[in-house]
């Protein structure tokens, strides 16, 4: 069990002094709700995904690929300090906010020279005190407030929560919580009820008109051209709001899924507006000359929403959605781009979660340690550079009353807080569908007692006693 002896992955890498000059940029990609089963690369048969298709087959992809939570709150918050969500208090989806004690990415590397820009969906605190906005911004939610500008982000273009994912601040006077055919008639709207804020706290009002994942890169992509121009490295996090309700697409973006019912053909349609909009980032990056220097990561910040077979999101053969910690809640795709180190296609079966983008990024630019609190990610550069085949120490999970915690090879499972366990052999049976706890009572003996300890630390950390 060599592959179990590690508990905690290294502490807290942060400030470093060298120059600006020679950092790779970073884009930090994310969808909302994409089932791992939702790209063509992973074997839709419906969903057209060609630009996605092409970074997979041209960069690093991961195929088992994890982020942090099954809901994309505290998914978000790893991304941002390499920490498991439990260790601030994001639980779960609207529930607290990102600390002012906590050190994000691009608090970091805004320290040595990065700009540093928000796009799309924050989900990571309300983003006004004073106006009724989105699920829990105003006045009843002040202690919540916790906008990108305050932890770290030079230039925002961002909502508190989800929108329509097409003509994003509207909706019909009658709406379906799942999704609409776009309006032709604006005339039968009413507002959707959140706004987009930029780094100034002003609601921004123009050009909010048609795809959603459009109108987010046409406020990135001004941003990396300003850095490049000005030959500074630049921290990029673009969240979209696809697929998660309620979807709506455009229509050049259903017009190839017009035979499917509504919610499907919406849904389907979204999914390629977003992907058009990865296309034309990476095409701009190659007219900059940025494109070898920039490390660009894609992934889902949870599983599929609804019922599987009542919905149209995918987790292929994973078993499990949104919400839940068996693989299909939390394994989704997951690419990497970086033509400087990835020179060619690849793909690894190396288990990797969102908690990894933080020390991968600072071993990347050689940072030093700052303090001594507990991170629960690990650097990815062995990874990415050939060196490493395993990852040496397991992903913890926990989520209302699910708990898990996965290593190369077994995962461990349990739904009612650890009272009882499942073991599965992830490398024999993907879909989790056969429990071998009573086969291996070492295993799980080991790993029960691995899980307890990381939590324990997580309880620690929850309590304050990292600041």
């Amino acid at each position: 069990m060599k592959h179990l002896c590690i508990l905690f992955p290294a502490l807290l890498a942060s400030c470093l002094n060298l120059s600006a000059a020679g950092h790779p940029n970073i884009i930090l990609m994310m969808a909302d709700d994409l089932g791992w089963g939702d790209t063509g690369y992973n074997g839709n048969p419906i969903i057209k995904t060609p630009h996605l298709d092409e970074m997979a087959g041209n960069g690093l992809k991961f195929n088992r690929f994890y982020s942090a939570a099954p809901v994309c709150s505290p998914t978000r918050g790893s991304c941002l300090t390499g920490r498991h969500p439990f260790r601030y208090g994001i639980y779960f989806a609207n529930t607290g906010h990102m600390k002012t004690e906590e050190l994000t990415l691009p608090e970091l590397l805004r320290k040595h020279g990065y700009a540093t820009g928000h796009f799309g969906k924050w989900h990571l605190g309300t983003l006004t005190k004073t106006e009724k906005d989105a699920n829990r911004g105003g006045p009843k939610n002040v202690k919540h407030f916790s906008p990108p500008q305050n932890n770290g982000f030079d230039v925002c273009f961002s909502t508190e929560s989800k929108t329509p994912t097409y003509d994003p601040m509207i909706k019909p006077h009658k709406a379906s919580g799942k999704g609409w055919d776009y309006l032709k008639d604006k005339g039968k709207a009413e507002p959707y009820g959140t706004y987009y804020w930029n780094e100034r706290g002003e609601i921004v009002r123009d050009n909010l008109e048609g795809d959603d994942s459009r109108i987010i890169m046409d406020r990135a992509i001004p941003f990396i051209e300003k850095a490049a121009s000005s030959n500074q490295p630049f921290f990029t996090v673009i969240w979209f709001h696809t697929p998660h309700l309620p979807v709506v697409a455009g229509p050049e973006h259903v017009k190839a899924y017009q035979k499917y019912p509504e919610y499907e053909r919406n849904y389907y349609g979204c999914i390629t507006a977003m992907d058009e909009q990865v296309g034309r980032l990476r095409a701009k990056l190659k007219e900059l000359g940025v494109e070898k220097d920039t490390l660009v990561w894609f992934a889902s910040d949870n599983g599929p929403e609804g019922a599987k077979g009542k919905a149209p999101g995918s987790a292929a053969h994973l078993r499990g959605r949104k919400r839940d910690l068996y693989e299909g809640g939390v394994r989704v795709p997951g690419i990497l781009q970086w033509p400087a180190m990835v020179k060619e296609g690849r793909s690894t079966d190396y288990p990797a979660v969102t908690s990894d983008y933080l020390p991968t990024i600072l071993d990347l630019i050689d940072a030093k340690r700052l303090d001594s609190r507990p991170i629960d990610g690990i650097s990815l550069l062995p990874l990415i550079q050939g060196k490493s085949t395993e990852r040496p120490s397991p992903i913890g999970f926990q989520s209302r009353k699910q708990v898990a915690l996965t290593d190369n090879r077994f995962k461990l499972h349990s739904a009612n807080e650890g009272k009882t366990w499942q073991l599965y052999d992830l490398i024999k049976d993907e879909a989790e569908s056969r429990d071998i706890a009573g086969d291996h009572p070492d295993v799980v003996k080991e790993m029960t007692e691995i899980f307890q300890s990381w939590k324990d630390s997580c309880a620690r950390s929850d309590q304050g006693k990292d600041y």
